[in-house]
């Protein structure tokens, strides 16, 4: 299962992207799972990230499904009006 980092702000946003990319192409399956709940630092960046890694995997022929997504990062991306967008269970909600 891919994973975020534990930090992800402007200043990592780059090199995730590029990581979480080759692991969403590497990912075997249509569905690819992606462990948000590791996430404890971030700002608007790690957004940008999550929809470019959904573009990605939907690019390939594949579905991003966002697991553990923390409550402050979904309440951020309904403030911004893209929750819908996010594909995923808030902190980790799914059996």
């Amino acid at each position: 299962m891919l994973a975020l980092p534990t930090e992800l702000t402007q200043a990592q946003a780059a090199d995730c992207l590029k990581g979480l990319a080759a692991g969403v192409l590497a990912a075997p399956g249509k569905t690819v799972p992606l462990d948000a709940a590791p996430l404890q630092r971030f700002d608007s960046a790690a957004l940008a990230v999550l929809l470019a890694c959904q573009r990605e995997a939907g690019a390939a022929g594949k579905h991003l499904l966002i697991q553990g997504l923390p409550t402050h990062l979904h309440d951020l991306a309904k403030l911004y009006g893209i929750a819908q967008l996010l594909d995923s269970d808030p902190a980790g909600t799914a059996a």
